[in-house]
């Protein structure tokens, strides 16, 4: 009895410490590999962090809570990146009114309405005049947005939104990608929660942290 005992105890001792070795998460499950990988643009020592999103996505509006949580407190070696994806026409006009918004210099009084408007009052905005008229709203001429709509900037940053939907080999979204070398999404991970501490932990592995 005594020997069954002490077979137990080391029986059990040895599940732990395999337990223990078990890697949090693991590729091909929670994760994917990008093949080839997609260069960033982010300076010498940062970890970018792209997240790829569309306006008109239920889900997209979901995250923001999530990523909006995990902003405040990121590791500073991370530099998130936001990327419109592009599968279709209405959604490249999105894509545009974000880079619109940005170049204006007014993303933080847009980027959560315009969600808010899509999503909780259902409205339509999916024209380049629905937009003009819904940046109305937030100061934004519509002089001032159309020429920024149609100018060279905006498209050049839409254009790459398209080859980066492409490249980074995405099926939907929300989606995220560390360091242009792993994708994933919720739908892997099961919570956005346990998505941005998947995006943690491959961050520090990539940056060298323990």
């Amino acid at each position: 009895m005594m020997m069954f005992r002490f077979v137990l105890v080391g029986l059990l001792f040895a599940l732990s410490a395999h337990a223990e070795e078990q890697p949090s998460f693991v590729a091909g499950k929670h994760y994917e590999v990008v093949k080839p990988a997609v260069p960033t643009k982010v300076a010498e020592g940062k970890i970018e962090v792209v997240e790829l999103f569309w306006y008109g996505c239920p889900h997209c509006f979901k995250f923001e809570p999530a990523i909006d949580a995990w902003l405040k407190e990121k590791a500073d070696y991370i530099e998130f990146v936001r990327v419109p994806a592009v599968f279709a026409k209405n959604w490249e006009v999105h894509a545009r009114a974000y880079y619109v918004a940005e170049q204006l210099g007014v993303l933080d009084k847009t980027h959560g309405a315009l969600f808010h408007a899509l999503h909780i009052l259902k409205r339509k905005i999916f024209s380049e005049d629905e937009l003009a008229a819904f940046f109305a709203e937030h100061g934004v001429t519509e002089s001032a947005f159309r020429e920024a709509f149609n100018s060279f900037d905006v498209d050049s940053k839409s254009r790459a939104a398209i080859s980066l939907t492409r490249k980074y080999g995405i099926t939907g979204v929300p989606a995220v990608i560390v360091n242009g070398k792993y994708r994933s999404s919720a739908r892997r991970t099961d919570t956005y929660e346990k998505l941005m501490e998947l995006v943690d932990t491959l961050a520090a592995a990539e940056a060298g942290v323990e």
